[in-house]
């Protein structure tokens, strides 16, 4: 039987070398309406979250279980809790990803948005993070996600919200996980460049903080100056820079990412844009292939 140390650096291997993106398939109670909507099953088709939950498990079991979803082309995927909890053929969601196609497995952790003050949404106290983690490492998750959001240039709040990521980062690194930081920056705000400016000195200066050994991931909203992150993805403390399409259409995302030398995708609407519940397999095959080759090749600049 293959180590978990063993498992672990294969996955690390793979995540740092290889051409590829990361799959976002996490959205969570509050996003899960909306992702089923956009996939052709309309709110009446469900009356509480438990069939709510299992329709968007049925969704994300046919896409990763699609012949288009292997890991020559996608590197990881994030779950959430839910679909940890669940099995795909048999095998556990992550031993599924990891085992059948080859894709590194990461959980999301966050417990969704606090209300919004000095311009950012900082994350909710994650009252059960320990036992989220135990189970990720129980279960050879290589990493986690956590998302909070930047509405405005409010110097103190962008503050808040990066000493928040690393924070927390640092309990997920403690369990030997690979935490990736989605600060995310509201694509609509007035002030998008000057936010990029401020968020990207407080990146660096929290990442110019860690210890040699320790890793994270980031997840960063595609900026207007192509490569304005390249000194964040050139750290020594940073495996990889991915980007979230962030309400971009899946043409635009996959333009701003090929302009961004080494930026890597990490879609989740904008991967599963055009899907349906309605399309036959070989339609729904196609489809997915398409989306998934785009996001490819756009990760590969």
């Amino acid at each position: 039987m293959t180590s978990t140390k063993t498992i672990i650096a294969d996955m690390y291997e793979k995540i740092a070398t290889q051409d590829g993106f990361i799959a976002a398939l996490d959205q969570s109670g509050g996003s899960t309406p909306k992702a089923l909507g956009m996939y052709g099953i309309e709110g009446s088709e469900f009356s509480d979250n438990d069939e709510m939950f299992d329709l968007v498990h049925q969704m994300r079991t046919r896409i990763v279980t699609s012949p288009a979803f292997t890991g020559q082309r996608i590197l990881g995927a994030i779950l959430f809790e839910n679909t940890l909890d669940r099995n795909i053929e048999g095998l556990s969601s992550a031993q599924y990803l990891w085992q059948v196609k080859n894709v590194v497995p990461f959980l999301k952790v966050d417990q969704g948005l606090a209300e919004e003050a000095l311009g950012v949404q900082l994350m909710k106290d994650i009252a059960t993070l320990d036992n989220l983690l135990d189970k990720a490492v129980a279960q050879h998750v290589f990493g986690t996600k956590m998302r909070s959001v930047i509405k405005q240039a409010n110097a103190e709040g962008i503050a808040a919200i990066v000493e928040q990521q690393f924070f927390v980062a640092g309990k997920i690194m403690a369990k030997g996980l690979v935490p990736i930081l989605e600060p995310e920056v509201d694509i609509h705000s007035i002030d998008k460049s000057l936010i990029e400016n401020i968020l990207r000195d407080e990146l660096l200066k929290q990442l110019n903080l860690l210890s040699p050994d320790q890793k994270v991931m980031l997840k960063l909203t595609l900026p207007d100056e192509a490569n304005f992150y390249t000194d964040c993805i050139n750290h020594p403390n940073v495996i990889k820079v991915v980007a979230l399409s962030g309400g971009y259409t899946r043409q635009q995302a996959n333009e701003r990412v090929a302009a961004n030398n080494d930026m890597i995708a990490s879609f989740s609407r904008a991967l599963t844009e055009g899907l349906s519940a309605k399309q036959t397999e070989p339609e729904f095959n196609n489809m997915l292939d398409d989306a998934i080759n785009s996001i490819y090749l756009a990760s590969k600049t």
